[in-house]
């Protein structure tokens, strides 16, 4: 044994194309598994395709590059918990294309702001960060009040991210425009019942920025930004004790 690896030794070439081989091989070996993704992702009650007025915002959250100053992913350490909620699992971005983890802080961590805030609240953060939050840093979003939320198109992108494997049925993408309006706007405007029947009774449908004459990008951005963290009942799950947290193995299994 030791004489061949003196002979890999004296030759650069020989050694070169061995540490190649061998990498390859443990990247294989790490990589292949994640092909299989009913084992990476563990199937977690709640979760549910974006609806369309969600899905034009989370595009409008990406053309705006929030994931820049905000993550959405909350880490199973103990003072992320504290101060922002339960540790995020797999299976809440599982229909993300791209996901939105980010990978820095400028603002917090957006994964459980679905309900912490009032819609009005949003409204006037956009418009005008530092009226809600003095020492913000975050520039003005105050046009998205003034622009149509781009929804005419949402039936074809529900069908390409039915290609990657968001489970949105035949029904969703036929009635995907309807389904922009009522959630807009809400009860008793327009009826909600087909919503709720294709994405659930907790789907939120109302209007959001205040302007019942136009389904605005502010309108699609806060329905968003809503629904972040929601899906998932963690009010049946056991309660968690910070001091544990650090010591938590890698991969934490949903209830």
């Amino acid at each position: 044994m030791f004489k061949h690896h003196v002979f890999l030794e004296k030759n650069s070439i020989v050694l070169l194309l061995a540490i190649i081989v061998t990498v390859l091989i443990g990247g294989l070996v790490e990589i292949i598994p994640l092909f299989k993704y009913e084992t990476t992702i563990e199937k977690v009650e709640g979760m549910r395709p974006y609806t369309p007025l969600e899905l034009a915002g989370y595009n409008i959250y990406i053309r705006e590059g929030c994931y820049n100053c905000h993550s959405q992913q909350i880490r199973p350490l103990r003072d992320e918990v504290v101060r922002y909620g339960h540790y995020s699992l797999a299976a809440e971005s599982m229909y993300d294309h791209p996901f939105q983890w980010g990978s820095k802080r400028t603002g917090p961590d957006l994964a459980r702001v679905g309900g912490k805030y009032s819609d009005d609240w949003h409204v006037a953060h956009m418009i005008n960060p530092r009226s809600v939050v003095p020492e913000s840093i975050m520039p003005t979003y105050s046009f998205l009040m003034h622009r149509e939320a781009a929804t005419l198109d949402s039936h074809k992108h529900m069908k390409a991210l039915r290609k990657l494997g968001v489970p949105y049925t035949d029904e969703m993408i036929e009635y995907a425009l309807a389904d922009v309006a009522a959630q807009a706007k809400g009860e008793p405007t327009y009826d909600t019942t087909g919503l709720a029947s294709r994405y659930g009774d907790k789907v939120k449908a109302r209007d959001f920025d205040g302007q019942p004459m136009i389904v605005s990008e502010m309108d699609a951005l806060i329905a968003y930004l809503q629904v972040l963290g929601t899906m998932v009942d963690f009010s049946s799950t056991r309660e968690i004790d910070p001091s544990t947290l650090d010591k938590m193995p890698a991969k934490v299994k949903a209830k």
